[in-house]
């Protein structure tokens, strides 16, 4: 009498996105069930131009006087928090999605730029940082003067 040993497959018959799903779904919902804060950071473009620097972070739903945007040692950091709103009772949301807490995002800055005259700006939910740069890191055009070929000496 043979006995057949059947393996556990407990991803039989699910796609490789279904599987990565259900993994991440259950480590994350045991981490909510236990309670913890997951933390959240707001989501940074940042680009250069000839004449500066530009950080845009998504902050929709924060007020700008409750953001802290500072340089120490060269490093930007901008802090916030965005709070969840009791205007609903917990049990009438059907799905809560977005993140709510304090964030904290740090960025190194190139000594390049003047750290000095930043501009912030907050509009649509959008926080948007220009650090000009100092005016010896810009780029220089260097003009070429070309003289007239010598006439040769003697005709």
């Amino acid at each position: 009498m043979r006995t057949a040993i059947n393996r556990f497959e407990p991803f039989w018959g699910l796609t490789l996105q279904d599987q990565i799903n259900r993994l991440f779904g259950e480590t994350l919902g045991r981490a909510s069930e236990e309670g913890s804060i997951t933390t959240w950071a707001p989501a940074v473009d940042i680009y250069e131009t000839e004449h500066e620097l530009v950080v845009k972070a998504d902050l929709p739903d924060i007020k700008p006087e409750e953001l802290d945007i500072r340089v120490e040692n060269n490093i930007l950091t901008i802090r916030g928090e965005r709070r969840f709103e009791k205007k609903v009772t917990e049990d009438k949301y059907l799905r809560v999605e977005r993140s709510y807490g304090s964030f904290s995002r740090s960025f190194s800055l190139a000594n390049t730029v003047n750290p000095e005259a930043i501009r912030a700006e907050y509009k649509n939910g959008v926080l948007t940082l220009t650090v000009p740069k100092r005016e010896e890191a810009k780029p220089k055009q260097i003009k070429v003067n070309v003289e007239a070929p010598a006439m040769a000496a003697g005709r």
